[in-house]
């Protein structure tokens, strides 16, 4: 039962995270994700079948055998079309910033819930699932905050990147898929290190083990 639900936490955290996405665009004038049904909560909307299905069914069970491990998983990007921004300087930078603030806020909701409430400790289960709900949502804002393509951090470096980095700009769009590969298998200890910093930060405690 504590996989499934691990599941069910990942997949609704990531659909969270993309209707964010599109329903800023919408704010800012841009009515694709709408029409392409996308601002709606239903998970059938959005599931991708790798990324939110396959993938972390796979994750976890290897987590399972293997004793640790990471869980991870994607939804379907929303569509959106930047041309239609009312704010053509800064609306793909709050776009982006939608989906990881979203996970945060939720993150941070949760985490105080569970720093607060005085009776939160007596009930285990009731401890254990938000600090899953807290734990997802944070590696997903932290994950997507990194500056690599196609990671929401890359539109939010390309919006303050000057053209005369623009170099560094077509480098980083060739190689953003194999650096984001180096970075998870090499670099991701350091990631979940931050996460965990900033879970005790939230909660007051450790990561229940």
């Amino acid at each position: 039962m504590e996989y499934i639900f691990l599941i069910i936490i990942l997949i609704f955290s990531v659909v969270i995270h993309e209707v964010s996405h599109g329903a800023m665009a919408y704010y800012l004038g841009d009515p694709t994700a709408k029409y392409a049904g996308r601002l709606t909560l239903n998970p059938l909307k959005h599931l991708d079948p790798v990324g939110s299905v396959i993938l972390p069914i796979f994750l976890i069970a290897m987590a399972r055998l293997t004793g640790g491990g990471i869980i991870f998983g994607w939804a379907k990007p929303v569509p959106i079309n930047p041309y239609n921004f009312r704010d053509q300087k800064y609306g793909e930078l709050k776009v982006s910033l939608a989906g990881p603030g979203a996970n945060l806020t939720i993150a941070v909701f949760f985490g105080l819930l569970l720093r607060f409430l005085p009776l939160s400790f007596s009930f285990s289960g009731l401890v254990l699932m938000f600090s899953y709900i807290v734990y997802i949502n944070l590696l997903l804002a932290i994950f997507n905050l990194l500056p690599i393509p196609p990671l929401d951090g890359s539109h939010i470096l390309f919006t303050f990147l000057p053209p005369s980095m623009l170099k560094t700009k077509i480098f980083l769009q060739q190689f953003g898929f194999i650096i984001l590969l180096f970075i998870i298998f090499f670099l991701f200890p350091w990631i979940i290190f931050i996460i965990n910093v900033i879970f005790s930060l939230i909660t007051g405690f450790s990561l229940p083990v």
